[in-house]
């Protein structure tokens, strides 16, 4: 019985001291094997060591990593220090290109500022006017005189309405215009009100051209699928953004484009 007692305190000791002199679980990259009481006290020799596991993707990336950098986290992603120096600096060099044409403060809307363009008759003119080129990364088909709260709308009809509905057939690549800023009346009806067009605040759009070459075009897409439901649909998404919106349904006027313009009504936006 003494001899049993003698053996159970020698196996502890020798576990104790093994355990002691190893690294803890938490700064050793594998966790300590576990031995139970039982057989570590009838084999006092027995000397327990972490049990090895594989390197996970995460250790062997930060591992990887340049040395200058400072100590990345494991969902910490690599890619933008692999990526080359004349990649980024091409990316850098078009946006500040970008940048510097864009206009109303909005880097998607490119363009010049024009300033003040005075009206033929009164009550044409716009104050600051800005000539459009492109929106959200689409042509305008020609350049676009208006001011910049149509600008704003207009930018935001495409990015939010034209681009997303016209994606699986296009992409949309350009906005056909019929017309911009003209000092005239409504519809160009003598004695009728300056139209919104006089003071910069409208823009027609005939038809959108997608990256292959096609055009969908107002006059003959508007009454045949799928351009039906892709017209309605985009010229529904104008009304919001512009205050006015007139398409075939209007009158004999607008069969061919969408008149889009941002005069306010009291009753909410006006669209037919």
């Amino acid at each position: 019985m003494r001899h049993l007692w003698r053996m159970l305190v020698i196996g502890c000791v020798a576990v104790s001291a093994t355990v002691s002199n190893a690294s803890p679980p938490e700064q050793s990259l594998v966790p300590v094997a576990r031995t139970s009481f039982a057989f570590a006290s009838s084999v006092p020799n027995v000397k327990v060591r972490p049990a090895l596991r594989p390197v996970s993707p995460q250790a062997l990336a930060v591992a990887a990593r340049p040395a200058n950098l400072p100590l990345l986290g494991p969902d910490t992603s690599l890619m933008p220090y692999l990526r080359p120096k004349a990649l980024e600096q091409e990316a850098l060099f078009k946006k500040r290109k970008l940048r510097k044409s864009s206009v109303c403060g909005d880097i998607a809307i490119q363009g010049k500022p024009v300033g003040r363009v005075p009206g033929k008759i009164k009550a044409c003119g716009i104050k600051e006017a800005v000539q459009i080129t492109s929106v959200s990364g689409v042509t305008l088909s020609r350049p676009s005189t208006m001011d910049c709260g149509t600008a704003i709308a207009l930018n935001e009809w495409v990015d939010k309405s034209v681009i997303p509905t016209f994606k699986r057939r296009g992409p949309v690549v350009e906005l056909q215009v019929a017309a911009h800023y003209a000092c005239r009346t409504r519809n160009n009806q003598k004695g009728a009100r300056i139209s919104e067009h006089g003071k910069g605040r409208a823009i027609d759009i005939s038809g959108f051209k997608m990256a292959d070459g096609e055009v969908v075009t107002v006059l003959n897409g508007w009454r045949k699928n799928p351009s039906k439901r892709q017209l309605t649909k985009v010229w529904r998404g104008a009304c919001g953004p512009f205050g006015t919106v007139l398409g075939p349904n209007a009158d004999r006027y607008h069969q061919d484009h969408f008149h889009l313009d941002t005069a306010r009504h009291r009753r909410g936006p006006y669209c037919r």
